[in-house]
């Protein structure tokens, strides 16, 4: 990814995207967002990165860990570690049995009227709400410098192949309902990269291509939605 140097407002550096805290007096991270174990190896160079209190980033890291190891699963269609497409999550398969064992439960087999074997899944959808959550926060204050403190208005997460034709275009920005928001504020971030196209494909920005891309929309409110391994998406919005 590029650097992009922004000129936002600098009050609004001043405490946690997450909880709301001064940052001044508390222990402080460099979070990146997406979060690095999303990646895979080797990872982009200048990732997105905001300032959030340690207490906050320390919170997520099972709930990351999970949604990590739960996709690499389903993708692979197994919890053996010898078989997931991504590094982080076959450590973690490795290192705890009982985590493995989680996502084993989720997993549901049948037989097709046609005699194939097919795989269901049945995630904890609020831990992987609470990660999608999290890195749209970091999207919208890196890209816009606005800080989304309160409980977005909706949010969803589901499987790119469940939406319908439809569907898939309006999230991914194909129809008027789901086209490119007015150009943000002179400054940000996200304005740099439409006047520019850095790192974008259309309105999505890609981290890393096949691997995870975001969109931020500022219309009436703000939303974010990201793709996760081309396979997961999700959407966050704020409503003004």
């Amino acid at each position: 990814m590029q650097k992009i140097e922004e000129f936002s407002d600098e009050r609004q550096k001043t405490w946690c995207i997450h909880c709301g805290r001064p940052l001044a007096g508390l222990d402080t991270n460099e979070d990146h967002v997406p979060s690095k174990s999303l990646l895979t190896k080797p990872r982009p160079h200048h990732l997105p990165i905001v300032i959030i209190c340690r207490e906050c980033n320390t919170s997520f890291s099972l709930d990351e860990q999970y949604t990590v190891t739960l996709l690499s699963s389903v993708l692979a269609g197994s919890t053996d570690p010898d078989k997931q497409p991504n590094a982080s999550a076959a450590r973690a398969l490795k290192k705890s049995p009982a985590l493995r064992a989680l996502i084993e439960r989720s997993r549901t087999e049948f037989l097709t009227l046609g005699g194939e074997t097919r795989m269901l899944w049945k995630p904890d959808m609020k831990r992987i709400e609470r990660v999608a959550l999290k890195n749209a926060r970091g999207h919208a204050y890196f890209e816009y410098g606005e800080p989304m403190l309160d409980a977005p208005a909706r949010q969803l997460a589901l499987p790119l192949e469940t939406m319908t034709a439809s569907e898939r275009q309006d999230f991914e920005g194909l129809t008027d309902e789901g086209g490119l928001a007015p150009w943000p504020e002179a400054g940000s971030r996200m304005m740099t990269r439409l006047a520019t196209s850095e790192d974008m494909v259309g309105q999505w920005v890609v981290v890393q291509e096949g691997v995870y891309r975001y969109s931020v929309q500022q219309a009436g409110g703000l939303q974010v939605r990201s793709v996760l391994f081309e396979y997961l998406a999700t959407e966050v919005t704020w409503e003004h």
